[in-house]
């Protein structure tokens, strides 16, 4: 399972943290990735002065703001989910 964190804490709260996740849960959810991917929240990932905070996996990634949750799913996570619903890219359905 792909699990992807978010930073809860004040400064990335303010920053819309909580909007980001509903973002992400939406795109898991379009993707059918339902028990593939997992959204979790950690207190302060020590980057409070770049905006919300997120890692994938061993990646963090900060300043993702919620207008850019969608984008950035399909950039930086959806490559990382193995589904076996969604067609090897290149290929139709």
């Amino acid at each position: 399972m792909l699990v992807i964190t978010i930073c809860v804490g004040s400064s990335c709260n303010i920053r819309g943290s909580d909007e980001l996740a509903t973002v992400l849960q939406r795109c898991i959810e379009k993707e059918h990735l339902e028990g593939l991917v997992d959204i979790v929240g950690a207190f302060c990932m020590d980057n409070c002065s770049q905006g919300v905070s997120v890692r994938v996996g061993d990646r963090t990634f900060s300043g993702i703001r919620p207008a850019d949750g969608e984008a950035f799913f399909y950039r930086e996570i959806i490559g990382l989910v193995d589904n076996p619903l969604r067609p090897p890219e290149g290929k139709a359905p």
